[in-house]
This record gives C-alpha cells, sequence and structure tokens, in this order.
C-alpha cells in the first residue's frame, strides 16, 4: 500500500512540474500584443489554465502526503 501511495505523491510532484513549466513557457512566449489586448488573450488564458492545474496537483499531492501519514500510524 505504501509503495503505491508513493508512486502517487511521485507521479503528482512531476505533474507539478510539467504543468510549472508550461506556464512559464507560456509566460515567456507572450508577445506585446498580448499584454496591450484590452481582453484575455490565448496566452494569459493558457498561464491562468496551468496556475489551476499547477495548484489542483499540489493539493493533490498533500492530500496524498496526508493518506501516507495516516496508513503509516
Amino acid at each position: 500500500m505504501n509503495v503505491i501511495i508513493i508512486l502517487a505523491i511521485v507521479a503528482l510532484a512531476i505533474m507539478v512540474l510539467v504543468s510549472l513549466v508550461r506556464g512559464l513557457v507560456s509566460f515567456i512566449q507572450m508577445t506585446e500584443e498580448d499584454l496591450k489586448s484590452p481582453g484575455v488573450g490565448r496566452s494569459h488564458q493558457m498561464q491562468n489554465k496551468m496556475m489551476f492545474a499547477r495548484v489542483k496537483y499540489q493539493a493533490m499531492a498533500i492530500a496524498a502526503v496526508a493518506v501516507l501519514m495516516l496508513v503509516n500510524r
């Protein structure tokens, strides 16, 4: 059981890292046109999507750590 939870934590940590990198890449690719546009551009949408994904995966990883701690109690 512990091995499965630990593997889930590792997978979630990797997913956090991937979403962080994708958000940073989207930020780097932002153009001056994106900054000056009055609405929400494609780059902003991608950044928001990746930030939400990162927070979601971090919460899942914290929950998995809590479960691991409860199982090993």
